[in-house]
């Protein structure tokens, strides 16, 4: 059983982003937990108000968000009449990444689904506050959604390593298993001006094909010393449906994940975008 995290601010990117969730998904058993943190919401209208007055919004604010919950509910069966999902929602009063990663632990999450950019973020930055924290810090992994991506199957598949991160298995299965039900093609690209690997990259390597057995895995390394641009060039050339980086010290992810970077790489990468955070669990 698939058990997937949407948070959802009610805009359309996160709405988008859960309609790809319930097609990338289509083929897997899968329970969908949508989730609505309105802490801040409250927080914003409360500056000037007293205590009984917060509670009062407090409350107003909740009957408004489940209301709103409803509504997704509703749309999302219209959408997608799945009988192999189920979809429940919960609204919760606290920080975003806190309550996703008490979520993700209490219900054994196996990955957290959202847009890229919520109803409020800066329109000039490819990733919104909320994206960024939840890529970083959120203990499973998570899949970006762009705003306004159409939906393609992910038949095509960018992993850009450099062998020297000891993967997690069931991250790496939670990849294999999504992969194959697509027939997808799985490229492996190894990015280093070195091209002999050590013997730890070796293990490594032998790692990920022995967990990565149904999508067909290529194997490529390019001399190109920018990673970014590395990696752009070779979704233009393969036609990539989705990237997937992982978030651990010496990854390209630790690099990465620094707003200007992002930002230089959002210019050219409208796919979605998965994150393994590569920890135990």
């Amino acid at each position: 059983m698939r058990k997937v995290l949407v948070p959802t601010d009610f805009s359309d990117n996160a709405y988008n982003a859960l309609k790809y969730a319930c097609q990338v998904f289509k083929y897997e058993k899968s329970d969908f937990l949508i989730v609505h943190a309105y802490g801040d919401e409250v927080y914003r209208q409360a500056a000037e108000m007293d205590s009984a007055h917060v509670e009062e919004l407090r409350e107003v604010v909740l009957q408004k968000t489940q209301k709103s919950l409803k509504k997704v509910l509703k749309n999302l069966k219209d959408f997608s009449p799945n009988p192999n999902h189920k979809v429940k929602s919960i609204a919760v009063f606290g920080d975003l990444v806190d309550e996703v990663n008490d979520l993700v632990n209490q219900e054994n999450i196996d990955i957290v689904v959202m847009g890229t950019r919520g109803a409020t973020n800066d329109r000039e930055l490819t990733f919104g506050s909320n994206t960024l924290h939840l890529l970083k810090y959120v203990h499973c992994p998570v899949l970006a959604i762009p705003e306004g991506y159409e939906y393609h199957p992910p038949k095509e598949i960018l992993f850009p390593t450099n062998y020297m991160v000891p993967n997690k298995r069931r991250e790496l299965k939670l990849l294999c298993d999504m992969t194959g039900s697509f027939r997808s093609t799985m490229h492996l690209l190894y990015i280093d001006p070195i091209t002999n690997l050590s013997w730890r990259q070796q293990d490594n390597k032998e790692f990920l094909k022995n967990c990565l057995r149904k999508p067909k895995l290529t194997f490529g390394t390019t001399l190109e010393k920018d990673k970014t641009l590395a990696i752009t060039k070779h979704i233009e050339h393969h036609a990539i449906n989705m990237l997937v980086l992982v978030n651990s010290r010496h990854s390209f992810m630790e690099d990465m994940l620094y707003q200007s970077t992002i930002d230089r790489l959002g210019l050219h990468i409208k796919i979605p975008f998965m994150v393994l955070q590569n920890v135990s669990r």
